[in-house]
């Protein structure tokens, strides 16, 4: 009886379904948070008889053949890259990114993290970090005695102070692409890993190369669809409702298997 196992994977299948959803319905209000999708293929087949085997009673070929499917497995949960809206912050160092790109930042180990979420604060010593104390690369430190700070689309910083006239350049953001975003390892805290499906990051300044801009006083909400989600969930549901009702049936015909005399 095939049923029962079958079943159980599919079960499995749309629990998974229902956990990638809540996380997207968790991060609905997440800056930069992309939606992820979980993605199902099916399992190997037994073949009780090949198609094209030669049927050995007239020599005639089979057209189909007996394919006895497996069930379901998890193939992917992949992250549907999309631009999410941008709502006005007014922080003066709430950057988004109008197009594709990642902020580029250095970890405590060291290595390369990137990010879309461009809330950006400013350290003890006038170093702009990420909402957790990273670096932002390349390290641009603000005067304390700055009175106000600008950013430029193509990631210019400029410093005012109240003693001149002109502003003075601090430094410029830059911007890290990649052949394959799908690819890229999250690790919490709208942080992302470069992998090898990723591709190495391509660095450029905003707006070169095919890269985004930057937008100050902005940040980039999150790309869910709450409609879409919740109707997702329902699938989900009576999917794994089903798969239930499988397994019951099949209970039940053992169940009979085991009462004849």
């Amino acid at each position: 009886m095939r049923a029962l196992q079958i079943a159980a994977t599919g079960m499995s299948a749309q629990q998974m379904r229902v956990e990638v959803i809540s996380n997207n319905l968790a991060n609905m209000s997440t800056t930069g948070y992309n939606a992820r999708r979980a993605e199902f293929a099916d399992l190997h087949y037994q073949q009780a008889a090949r198609p094209g085997t030669i049927n050995a009673t007239d020599g005639t070929v089979l057209p189909t053949g007996v394919q006895l499917g497996l069930g379901v497995r998890a193939a992917a949960v992949s992250v549907n890259v999309a631009q999410g809206s941008l709502s006005q912050s007014g922080g003066d160092l709430d950057v988004a990114i109008e197009g594709a790109g990642y902020i580029e930042v250095t970890l405590p180990s060291g290595a390369s993290a990137y990010t879309r979420d461009g809330g950006l604060k400013r350290s003890a010593d006038g170093l702009v970090v990420t909402s957790d104390g990273y670096e932002v690369v390349p390290g641009i430190t603000i005067p304390a005695d700055a009175r106000s700070i600008s950013i430029n689309g193509a990631g210019e910083v400029y410093a005012y102070f109240t003693d001149r006239v002109e502003p003075e350049l601090l430094g410029q953001f830059t911007l890290a692409g990649f052949t394959n975003e799908k690819g890229l390892e999250a690790i919490g805290s709208n942080l992302f890993l470069e992998t090898a499906a990723s591709g190495p990051a391509l660095v450029s300044a905003p707006g070169e190369d095919g890269l985004g801009t930057l937008r100050q006083g902005y940040l980039e909400d999150s790309s869910v669809d709450a409609v879409r989600e919740i109707t997702e969930l329902i699938e989900a549901q009576r999917g794994y409702e089903m798969n239930a009702k499988v397994i019951t049936a099949a209970d039940q015909m053992l169940s009979a298997t085991a009462q004849v005399r």
